[in-house]
């Protein structure tokens, strides 16, 4: 009777578990090793080692740079449209190399893009020049469907989409939008989309690297700007001018 209630030692059971998981799925759970030793598997000839996997360094990828907000169309749109408001020349990249359509798509996709923040009941006017619309649209809204009027007036002028443009055929669509000659919608012209567009444009040459834009931080370069120092003691009493390499906020984080 005593025999019938001895109760299995944490050992015994332990290599019984072993044996019954490795034999079962063929040492999966256990690994390698052990799976192989209890299935009968030292006898056998081992396969042959995997190949080391390489060393050479590799550009790490950039998670950030990934639409949030934008479908494809949308962010091909944006992204050629800012191009044509900041491009490549010979002084340093455009917007594309900067990554602008992220900082663009980033921003839209967060609480500022639907205007959280803000008193949202009317009514709704028009306000004078210097206060600008108060409109019942979020921002969000009034990019997509400022980019949905830049397109189809594409279509009808050119019978071709913004993208496929050329360069001068893109920058006479966003005149007419500078100029308020595009509506958008209920009374909204293409001049507040426009508007819109090139503030976000620029914050995006300009932002810290952590909001999406400014890539390697080259809009920054551009300009010798030094970025988010944490002092200035040690060139303050310098009377030349003193290139610094900018930091970005990421730089301040103990790694």
């Amino acid at each position: 009777m005593a025999d019938k209630n001895k109760v299995s030692s944490p050992d015994h059971s332990r290599r019984r578990f072993l044996k019954y998981t490795g034999t079962a799925i063929g040492g999966v759970v256990v690994g390698g090793v052990v799976g192989s030793a209890l299935s009968g598997g030292f006898g056998k000839k081992q396969a042959a080692p995997a190949p080391a996997p390489s060393t050479a360094p590799q550009a790490a990828a950039d998670y950030n740079q990934a639409p949030m907000f934008f479908n494809q169309a949308q962010l091909q749109l944006t992204e050629a449209a800012a191009e044509r408001i900041f491009p490549k020349d010979e002084n340093g990249p455009g917007a594309t190399d900067l990554g602008v359509v992220f900082y663009i798509d980033h921003q839209l996709a967060s609480p500022w893009g639907v205007n959280s923040r803000e008193y949202r009941t009317g009514p709704f006017i028009k306000g004078e020049v210097t206060q600008g619309d108060y409109q019942n649209i979020k921002r969000n809204e009034l990019f997509t469907m400022g980019l949905q009027s830049m397109e189809e007036a594409c279509k009808t002028k050119y019978s071709k989409s913004f993208v496929d443009l050329t360069p001068e055929e893109k920058d006479a669509i966003l005149t007419s939008m500078e100029k308020g000659e595009i509506m958008v919608i209920n009374g909204i012209t293409g001049k507040t989309f426009f508007n819109l567009f090139c503030r976000l444009t620029m914050e995006g040459v300009y932002c810290d690297p952590l909001y999406g834009g400014n890539k390697n931080m080259l809009g920054w370069k551009m300009r010798k700007y030094p970025g988010n120092q944490m002092t200035y003691a040690s060139i303050m009493e310098k009377d030349q001018f003193v290139v610094m390499d900018p930091r970005s906020l990421h730089d301040h984080f103990a790694h």
